[in-house]
C-alpha cells in the first residue's frame, strides 16, 4: 500500500487525533449556498437596517446644523453661519461625550477625550472668530 501525498495548493483530508473537530466557520461564504456565488452577501434584515440607520444618526444631526449653516452664509448672513459651524462642533463634541463609541458612529474617530477635545476646542476657535472680527467686505454690522 502507497501513501498518499496531497497536492501542493490543496489541504489534506483531515486527519483523526481524537480531539473534536472545531466548529465550521461561520463567514458568509460559508452559510451562503453554492450557488449564490463567492462574493454574496446575506439580505440585511430588518432589525439590521435600524440599527446600522441609528449608528449614523448623532453625524447626521450635526451634519443637518452644518447645512444650515453653510444655508445662512450663503444668504450673506457670514457671521450667523460661522456662528453656527461652531456650534454644530460643540454638538458634536457634546454627542461624543454622552454616546458610547458605536453609538456615537462617525464622530467617533479617535479616542473619546481627544474628540471631545478637539469638537469643543474648535467649536469655540470658530464662534470666538466669528464673532470678533470686523469690518472688511462681508461685514454688516
Amino acid at each position: 500500500m502507497t501513501a498518499v501525498t496531497p497536492r501542493p495548493g490543496r489541504p489534506s483530508a483531515p486527519q483523526p487525533t481524537g480531539r473534536p473537530a472545531p466548529p465550521p466557520d461561520e463567514s458568509p461564504t460559508e452559510v451562503l449556498p453554492s450557488t449564490a456565488g463567492r462574493h454574496a452577501r446575506p439580505r440585511t434584515t430588518r432589525a439590521e437596517m435600524i440599527r446600522k440607520v441609528r449608528a449614523h444618526l448623532p453625524f447626521l444631526a450635526v451634519m443637518l446644523v452644518v447645512g444650515l449653516a453653510f444655508g445662512r452664509i450663503a444668504l450673506q448672513h457670514w457671521r450667523e453661519g460661522t456662528t453656527e459651524l461652531g456650534l454644530a462642533l460643540l454638538l458634536a463634541g457634546a454627542l461624543r461625550a454622552s454616546l458610547t463609541r458605536t453609538a456615537a458612529g462617525l464622530l467617533a474617530v479617535r479616542s473619546r477625550r481627544v474628540d471631545i477635545v478637539t469638537y469643543v476646542l474648535f467649536g469655540l476657535v470658530v464662534i470666538a472668530v466669528a464673532l470678533t472680527i470686523t469690518g472688511g467686505p462681508l461685514a454688516t454690522r
